[in-house]
């Protein structure tokens, strides 16, 4: 019975479907399933799928976003839980779109997914300045930064960031991650930080950061 609530929970993800997330999610807490137990092997395990089937090119971005708004339905539920529980998420990530760019949809996407692989994530939104973006790192602690920039004229102030971290000396233990159409892994090593060259890819490299499996 376990078994089987958790899965249709991981399938519901897959197919993207909110309300029936969200009933099995209820389902799980009233039969005594732990909330660890229904974000590991429902939710999570859920997006894993979406993740390979994203990389395989048999699933595309429409279809992932209508998956992670439903991974997302049931972590709504689980959240308080899990903080009663005292269960750690896998690590922070404080995400941004930078100055002169209102392109949201990327990092959007990444950010759901990273929540999906158990990633706590706070988006500040898009056309961030640096100094809002470092004061928000001063606050918040993350583990990572994850910058976007759609455009060759805004990467540029990923670099700003980078520089101003270091003159506040915020950088020590954070890991800044990059991406976005005209960013490269040699951009990303210039500037001090590390590529990820699509929302699949971002999880597994915060994941490498991190020392997760």
């Amino acid at each position: 019975m376990k078994q089987e609530i958790l899965e249709s929970i991981a399938e519901g993800v897959i197919d993207g479907l909110v309300d029936e997330v969200r009933e099995n999610v209820q389902k799980a807490i009233e039969e005594g399933i732990t909330a660890k137990e229904i974000l590991d092997e429902g939710l999570i395990a859920g997006m894993d799928e979406v993740g390979v089937l994203f990389k395989d090119g048999e699933m595309f971005v429409p279809e992932v976003l209508v998956s992670a708004k439903a991974m997302q339905a049931g972590m709504e539920i689980i959240k308080p839980l899990l903080k009663e529980s005292g269960a750690k998420m896998t690590g922070t990530v404080l995400t941004a779109t930078v100055e002169g760019d209102l392109h949201d949809i990327g990092i959007k996407l990444v950010g759901m997914m990273l929540e999906g692989a158990g990633f706590a994530v706070e988006n500040i939104g898009v056309d961030v300045p640096a100094q809002v973006i470092v004061d928000r790192v001063k606050e918040l602690k993350p583990d990572i930064l994850g910058l976007s920039a759609m455009l060759t004229t805004t990467m540029t102030n990923m670099k700003t960031v980078i520089e101003q971290l270091k003159e506040e000396g915020l950088d020590e233990g954070l890991h800044v991650m990059v991406g976005g159409a005209p960013t490269s892994p040699d951009f990303a090593k210039k500037i001090g930080a590390n590529y990820a060259a699509d929302a699949n890819e971002a999880v597994k490299v915060a994941k490498q950061l991190l020392g997760v499996a």
